[in-house]
């Protein structure tokens, strides 16, 4: 049986709980860090020495880095369209999650959302987040033109490109702040949401994490 340890309210669970309803596997998670605690233990720690969520096993030995997760869940369980056996073909689908993972992530998790919900008021420099949404935008604008002519981010199927972009827009979408227009990243969000998967393990409140 497939094993997470990791809340579902953190978008590094999120991205790799998707993946697995994506892909229809049956699995066990538990409520792993935050609130919950246990992510300091030594038998935590002996499967990530860093402390962080998530981890899985999967009949071996424990795998962090929700990315390296993705890949090897995709790789095992994945068909062709979702993560090509073809390299070229792959490093197409790869090229855009690791855009969205090394690229757009940090700036929505730690530039927008961590100062708008894990931050108090006081605390908050909401010229810098300004900044923040203005590099996201721009960002976001990459992805607008790639969108063009197609439904998903590396084609006309859902690919793992799309798991490490999307899970990002639910907060992007739910921040209050002000959004320029990017329409076909919008319809792109709106597909997504139509999704059970993204519903049940994306689209997940972020309230509790609030100071």
């Amino acid at each position: 049986m497939l094993k997470v340890w990791g809340r579902k309210n953190s978008l590094n669970v999120q991205i790799v709980m998707w993946t697995i309803a994506e892909l229809g596997l049956d699995y066990e998670r538990y409520d792993i860090g935050h609130r919950f605690g246990g992510n300091d233990t030594p038998e935590y720690l002996a499967m990530n020495p860093n402390g962080l969520v998530p981890v899985i096993t999967d009949g071996g030995d424990p795998i962090f880095e929700s990315a390296a997760i993705c890949r090897y869940l995709a790789a095992r369980y994945g068909d062709d369209a979702f993560w090509s056996e073809d390299p070229a073909r792959r490093a197409q689908i790869d090229k855009w999650a690791e855009w969205a993972k090394a690229t757009l992530y940090p700036v929505i998790g730690m530039q927008i959302f961590w100062p708008l919900v894990r931050m108090t008021e006081e605390e908050r420099d909401m010229e810098a987040v300004g900044r923040g949404v203005v590099t996201y935008d721009r960002l976001l604008g990459i992805a607008e033109s790639q969108l063009e002519g197609h439904a998903y981010l590396a084609g006309d199927v859902l690919t793992l490109s799309d798991i490490a972009f999307g899970h990002q827009l639910f907060r992007y979408y739910t921040l209050p702040i002000d959004r320029p227009a990017r329409p076909r990243v919008e319809a792109y969000y709106e597909r997504l949401s139509r999704r059970p998967a993204y519903a049940e393990h994306v689209m997940v409140s972020y309230d509790s994490l609030r100071p």
